[in-house]
């Protein structure tokens, strides 16, 4: 999912989204020890999914803009 997808959820809608692609990517790691999945690509965008969750979920609890860098208006002041 794009990130300007997410940014339009809720943040309810945007926890269970981020709690559901945990739970895919911990089944999938447990398939990929196993050496039973089919595409192991699969983890690498599901990493990459969590980390885009995060990074709105972290957006929104905060009231930052997209793509502004942590503390950059603290630096300004």
């Amino acid at each position: 999912m794009k990130a300007h997808d997410m940014r339009e959820m809720t943040l309810e809608e945007l926890e269970a989204h981020h709690d559901s692609v945990i739970d895919e990517l911990i089944n999938l790691k447990i398939k990929l020890s196993l050496r039973q999945l089919d595409n192991p690509m699969r983890v690498h965008s599901l990493r990459r999914d969590v980390a885009r969750a995060k990074t709105v979920l972290r957006e929104k609890r905060t009231g930052a803009m997209p793509g502004e860098t942590p503390g950059a208006s603290k630096a300004a002041e």
